[in-house]
C-alpha cells in the first residue's frame, strides 16, 4: 500500500561519502536544539532538570511573551527567568489578560513541578506511563501534552547514545520521538519524518500554483507530485551528521537492511540504560488478533512493517532462563501509512518484572 504523498526516495552512489571516515576526526554532537546539553547528571548518569532546562521550557513560544502579552504577564515571565523554581500562585496567574497564557504558564508550571518531585528526567518518563511497580498508569490525568514525553524520550535517548558514532542508529532513534510516514513499494519499507513530508508536500503544492488549497490538499495527504528523499545506507550514512536536525532522511527497515538493524541496537542499548522500548498503536491491534487466533485479512496483515524477537537474558548467561517468555516486537502503519512509535509500551507490557 502507498501512503497518500507518493515518496520517491534515493540513495547516494557508492564512493561519494563527503566526509572523512569517523575514526579520523571527533565525533560531532547531535540533537543540539533537544535540550540534553541544558541538563545535568547524577552519579548513576540519569539526566536532573537543571535551572537552564526549566528556563527554556517556560521560553517556549506558547509562554513567552508577545507584543500583545499584558504587564503582569512580562512582569511574571521577567521573575520566572530568574528563578525558574519560583512558586507561582493562582491568583498570580489569574492577573494574566489572556486566557490562552493562563492555560499554557499554569500546563508547564505543572510539567516543571513534575520534572523537579520526579527528581530525574528518567524516572519522569516513566511515570508518566507506570507507577513504580510497573503498573500502567494514565498519562492523560496528569493534564500534559503529548509533546512533553517526546521531548523527554529525545533527551534519554541522547543520553543513552552519547557515544554512539553509528548514524544509522541515530536515524532509527528518531522513530521513538518522532512520528514517521511508511513507504512499501516493489519489496522495500522505507520509513520518513512525517512533518517532513507533510511539509515538503504542501511546499510542492504551494510551487505548483494551488495556494492555500494545494496546502490543505497536502494536510488531507492528497497525493500531489514526488518528494525526493534520501535513504541512508552505509555509502552516505555520514550525511547525517549535518542534517541530523532537519528530519529530511529516510530509513529501510526491510529484513537484513542496515536500517532495521540499527533499530534493534537502540532497543538494546536503550535496555541495557534501563529504558526501555516500546512500538505502536496499530500494530499492537493486529497483534493482539494474532494472539487471540483471529487473523487480520491480507490488507491489514501489509501494515506490519517488521518483526523482531526480544530474548532476556541474565548477566553470566548465554541463554534466556527457562522461566522466561518469549518476547516478539511489531512495527506497523496505520491505514494513512504513518507510523507512531509508543517508547512507553514495553514499560507496561512486558511479561516479566524490570529491574530499574
Amino acid at each position: 500500500m502507498s501512503p497518500p504523498a507518493a515518496l520517491r526516495y534515493y540513495t547516494a552512489p557508492s564512493g561519494t561519502n563527503r566526509w572523512t571516515p569517523m575514526d579520523t576526526i571527533n565525533m560531532p554532537d547531535f540533537w543540539r536544539h533537544s535540550g540534553y546539553h541544558l541538563a545535568g547528571k547524577d552519579a548513576d548518569g540519569r539526566l536532573l532538570p537543571t535551572d537552564d532546562l526549566l528556563r527554556a521550557y517556560l521560553a517556549r513560544p506558547e509562554v513567552a511573551p508577545i507584543a500583545e502579552s499584558c504587564a503582569h504577564e512580562r512582569e511574571l515571565f521577567g521573575r520566572l527567568m530568574k528563578a525558574p523554581l519560583l512558586k507561582i500562585a493562582g491568583d498570580d496567574l489569574a492577573l494574566l489578560a489572556d486566557p490562552d497564557a493562563r492555560e499554557n504558564y499554569a500546563v508547564v508550571l505543572r510539567f516543571r513541578d513534575y520534572l523537579v518531585e520526579s527528581g530525574t528526567l528518567e524516572a519522569a518518563y516513566r511515570g508518566l506511563f507506570a507507577d513504580r511497580s510497573g503498573k500502567a498508569s494514565d498519562f492523560a490525568t496528569r493534564g500534559l501534552p503529548p509533546l512533553f514525553a517526546d521531548q523527554l524520550a529525545q533527551m534519554i535517548l541522547r543520553n543513552v547514545l552519547d557515544d554512539c558514532d553509528e548514524a544509522l542508529h541515530l536515524r532509527a532513534a528518531e522513530l521513538f520521538f518522532r512520528e514517521q510516514r511508511a513507504h512499501v513499494e516493489d519489496g522495500q519499507v522505507l520509513l520518513a519524518d512525517a512533518e517532513t513530508v507533510e511539509t515538503k508536500a504542501a511546499m510542492a503544492a504551494e510551487a505548483a500554483g494551488f495556494g492555500n488549497i494545494g496546502r490543505l490538499l497536502a494536510q488531507a495527504q492528497t497525493p500531489l507530485r514526488k518528494i525526493e528523499m534520501d535513504v541512508l545506507d552505509a555509502d552516505n550514512a555520514n550525511d547525517y551528521w549535518r542534517r541530523d536536525e532537519r528530519h529530511d532522511t529516510a530509513l529501510q527497515v526491510n529484513f537484513g537492511r542496515l536500517g532495521l538493524s540499527a533499530l534493534c541496537r537502540v532497543i538494546l542499548d536503550s535496555a541495557r540504560m534501563r529504558w526501555y522500548s516500546g512500538l505502536d498503536a496499530t500494530s499492537t491491534v493486529l497483534m493482539n488478533e494474532i494472539y487471540n487466533g483471529r487473523a487480520p485479512d491480507d490488507e491489514r496483515r501489509k501494515r506490519i512493517l517488521c518483526m523482531m524477537k526480544l530474548e532476556v537474558v541474565e548477566a553470566g548467561m548465554d541463554t534466556p532462563p527457562p522461566q522466561v517468555p518469549e518476547v516478539f516486537l511489531s512495527l506497523a502503519m496505520d491505514e494513512q501509512g504513518n507510523v507512531r512509535m509508543k517508547p512507553q509500551n514495553l514499560l507496561t507490557n512486558l511479561p516479566f518484572a524490570l529491574r530499574v
